[in-house]
């Protein structure tokens, strides 16, 4: 998508909005911790973030790889920097293909910085003036990309003067720039002039400020060095006698942020784009100040984040399972062509693809944590009940890692956490969850999604991994509960069920101003045969490999692979049902204070059990 056309709407909402830039990390480990930062912050929902090209490109197929894969997996509209410096034409095509091929549609055109401790030079063949690229662009691809180009609120360093450089960034507009995005700077007066020198020039696009929040004070006084930008006096006022304490240092720099915000939007911004430098405090804090992260539910366009790549823009639904793993549904339906509703192909599909290859593309993006840090986590079980503990510690908030979840546990979770817990502490070992929702606003900050004006509703849903034992027990008594479905299933193949085997229930829905009904969350019976050999793989990949072979923690995991049992549950009345009564009435679960609560449930099912069948939700 190009970002113009989200800005656009954006301005006309009258809804400000912000963006964060990013930079390669130069190791391995520093690229795995950026994309855990981006993974939380992309919860921010940033219309878009931005990835640096680095001094003399220095960084350039690193660049289009992080962009490729913030595209992809991460569901961020990605703008990739793009520079002349050591670049000629046939290079810069050969990057701008690779770039459409990837899917990203937003180039940050510049003519870029020299690397260091040398002066900036025209590489044979290539371009001396940023114009030059935006030109070429255009001519070369037309209307494909969206581009932004930088302005400097202060004057460009080796400009003449501001009138002259604000007039070479008209030329970049006329030349087919779409917006810009400016410098860093901290003086808002000098911002407030850039704006009054842009409308004479009769620049007309829109002007993102640039903002660098002040992190410690070494590294502020590098990068005004290196800019050149000017500081209020006040700033160096306030810096100076706490410019030894870091965290006091912090503090100022957030609430410096906010207060040039604050005056931005006086002044009409449409929106702010952080230098982050890579760090997600300073940002998230300046945000939380502004409350700009209340209502973020409204921005959600489904209760999963789709992918930007352009062949999955229309992807509208998906199978729950793989909502605690996006990133390994995304990889292993790289290759497919459409997007079907609710269909997916039999269990003996190949159109899903093989595991070993998103294990394979998960090493190769830097997703992995280091097997030390994930024993330290797991500890080195020797009895059920300390594996039992490891789910109890992730459900509780004790743990940040956990095999079968990509990040963090859901905010809706809380809602549950309580039942989950003691499910876990019996040996229910729950991977998956969603809470039942009778219709709650669309802009719920858990549960919200969808835009304004809308209800949305859930299905409670839960799926763990259970022994044999308990597993017969359950089978025992779920006939007594006649709106809950379910399958089980063994690593070997083995089901139980009351569920037709091609039956799809939607178990997240919701209802618009002027739409049709949107269920972008279904229970597919035949696509969990596709997720069970996933789930029952992790406890072997994931988990007991990291443990000598032999050993009795990976002896015991891969027991519990061999003889556990995975079962998925829907409590399909959404309205009066419990999920949890069931394992009530085994005995897992302490009854609720009040008696109401399960005749309410009881006398629903009664009445659903007359009742035929719906269809639909």
């Amino acid at each position: 998508m190009h970002i113009i056309d989200k800005i656009n709407q954006r301005i006309d909402e009258k809804k400000p909005f912000y963006s964060f830039e990013y930079f390669p990390p130069a190791t391995e480990d520093g690229l795995h911790n950026l994309y855990g930062r981006i993974e939380r912050m992309a919860a921010l929902e940033p219309v878009f973030v931005d990835i640096t090209w680095g001094a003399g490109g220095s960084t350039s197929e690193r660049t289009l790889g992080i962009a490729e894969n913030l595209q992809t997996f991460f569901g961020l509209d990605v703008m990739m920097h793009l520079t002349c410096t050591n670049m000629s034409v046939e290079r810069l095509d050969k990057v701008l293909e690779k770039a459409r091929h990837a899917g990203i549609r937003n180039i940050l055109a510049l003519r870029g910085d020299p690397p260091r401790d040398s002066v900036w030079e025209r590489t044979e063949g290539g371009f001396s003036y940023a114009h030059e690229l935006v030109s070429h662009i255009r001519e070369r691809f037309g209307d494909e990309f969206c581009i932004a180009v930088a302005g400097y609120p202060e004057g460009h360093l080796e400009a003449e003067d501001k009138d002259i450089c604000t007039s070479h960034l008209k030329h970049k507009v006329d030349c087919g720039a779409d917006f810009i995005i400016t410098q860093l700077f901290f003086d808002i007066d000098e911002y407030a002039d850039f704006l009054q020198r842009c409308d004479k020039q009769g620049i007309r696009c829109p002007i993102i400020p640039g903002l660098f929040p002040i992190h410690t004070f070494d590294r502020f006084k590098k990068f005004v060095q290196f800019t050149g930008v000017n500081v209020p006096a006040a700033v160096w006022d306030h810096l100076e006698p706490i410019r030894q304490d870091d965290a006091a240092v912090r503090s100022y720099g957030v609430e410096l942020g906010i207060k040039m915000c604050e005056r931005l939007i006086e002044l009409g911004a449409p929106g702010y784009h952080f230098y982050t430098l890579n760090l997600q405090s300073p940002v998230m804090r300046i945000l939380e100040g502004l409350d700009a992260t209340n209502g973020l539910a409204a921005d959600r366009q489904l209760p999963w984040r789709p992918s930007t790549f352009p062949t999955r823009r229309e992807e509208d639904v998906r199978p729950i399972f793989w909502s605690n793993r996006p990133k390994s549904y995304l990889a292993r339906t790289m290759d497919w062509d459409e997007f079907p509703n609710g269909r997916w192909g039999d269990r003996h599909s190949p159109s899903f693809g093989a595991l070993k290859d998103y294990y394979l593309l998960r090493r190769g993006i830097g997703l992995e944590e280091t097997d030390q840090k994930l024993l330290e986590a797991y500890g080195e079980p020797e009895s059920y009940e300390d594996i039992y503990e490891v789910f109890v510690r992730f459900c509780a908030g004790e743990l940040d890692t956990f095999p079968w979840v990509d990040g963090e546990i859901q905010a809706e979770t809380q809602r549950i956490s309580t039942e989950l817990i003691a499910l876990n502490k019996a040996g229910f070992l729950t991977i998956n969850s969603q809470p039942q929702v009778a219709g709650a606003p669309s802009n719920d900050p858990e549960v919200g999604w969808g835009g304004p004006n809308g209800i949305v509703y859930q299905k409670a849903y839960l799926e763990l991994f259970l022994s044999d034992k308990n597993l017969n027990a359950f089978l025992d008594h779920v006939d007594k509960f006649p709106t809950l479905t379910y399958q089980a299933v063994n690593f070997s193949g083995e089901t139980h069920s009351n569920l037709r085997p091609d039956a799809v229930s939607a178990v997240t829905w919701g209802i618009f101003p002027g739409k049709e009904i949107i269920q972008p969350t279904v229970v597919d019976a035949e696509t969990f045969h596709v997720w069970k050999d996933e789930a029952f793989e992790i406890w072997r990949e994931e988990w007991a490999a990291l443990y000598d072979e032999g050993s009795a923690s990976r002896r015991l995991i891969e027991e519990i692979h061999d003889s556990y049992w995975l079962l998925n549950l829907v409590e399909n009345d959404y309205v009066n049902g419990d999920i949890f009564t069931i394992f009530r009435d085994l005995g897992v679960l302490e009854q609720p204070a009040g008696p109401h609560q399960d005749l309410k449930r009881n006398d629903a099912g009664a009445r659903l059990a007359k009742e035929p069948a719906p269809t639909g939700n």
